[in-house]
């Protein structure tokens, strides 16, 4: 039997990790770390800094390279056939390492419950044959380090707030009745597709981290201003991971 962790590392700060993440870490037989390619070492890098900052324990560590997602087939199919490829190499690397069974921790960007598949790519194993638990451990959520960051609430009173995707606000616009419009997984600029008027935007970069970068402001006088800093930030470092919320309306 495996136990697979599944624990929520904020935006890769150590102090984003919970007391009940950092036991997990340390009680586990095999810790999994992906690498993403020399372009993103950086990512694999963060994840060996928590390590070193909260082990306490000699805990194996387990690192693999991630398969990459096919770009030239459409999205869906795309990302169905790539988490087929990491469940196989998440298989094939506990397979080899823990031949009885045991815990298994990997850590995850943000919160796995939040536009994250790690937990569906975890169900695939099940699917596929290994005798498999999942438990969660919930980690800080970008949303709540940017919000804190710019000192602001997730929701105007009383209303909802919708969480998307950059692909979706550029294909689809604004959400129908949306007052507060967070959005994720944005590769660059998805709110040039919006009429900037009355929308007010706070964006930030690196969140949590020591090249953390916010910039608020309304959209019509701040969207090239955040473009053009995202830009540089990501040629400064090699890799960017941002979120922003949009509001129309009201500032707060």
């Amino acid at each position: 039997m495996i136990t697979l962790h599944l624990i929520g590392i904020g935006t890769g700060n150590p102090d984003h990790l919970t007391r009940a993440a950092v036991r997990a870490l340390n009680a586990a037989d095999l810790i999994l770390l992906p690498r993403k390619g020399a372009d993103k070492a950086v990512l694999a890098d963060v994840r060996r800094t928590i390590l070193a900052e909260v082990m306490t324990a000699p805990v194996p560590v387990a690192e693999f390279d991630m398969p990459r997602r096919d770009t030239k087939v459409d999205y869906l199919t795309a990302v169905d056939d790539w988490h087929d490829a990491i469940a196989a190499v998440w298989a094939a690397t506990i397979d080899r390492h823990l031949t009885q069974g045991g815990h298994v921790a990997l850590m995850v960007w943000g919160d796995p419950s939040l536009y994250d598949s790690s937990l569906r790519i975890a169900a695939r194993l099940g699917a596929d044959g290994m005798a498999l638990t999942v438990r969660v451990l919930p980690g800080i959520t970008s949303l709540q380090v940017l919000t804190a960051a710019h000192a602001i609430p997730l929701n105007t009173l009383a209303e909802p707030v919708t969480i998307t995707t950059g692909r979706l606000l550029r294909t689809q616009g604004w959400p129908d009745g949306a007052t507060s419009v967070a959005v994720m997984l944005d590769a660059g600029g998805a709110y040039d597709a919006l009429d900037p008027s009355g929308l007010h935007i706070w964006w930030g970069a690196y969140l949590g981290l020591a090249q953390e970068a916010l910039i608020a402001g309304p959209l019509a006088s701040t969207a090239a201003r955040i473009s053009a800093e995202r830009a540089r930030l990501r040629a400064l470092h090699g890799w960017i991971m941002d979120i922003y919320l949009l509001r129309r309306g009201t500032a707060r």
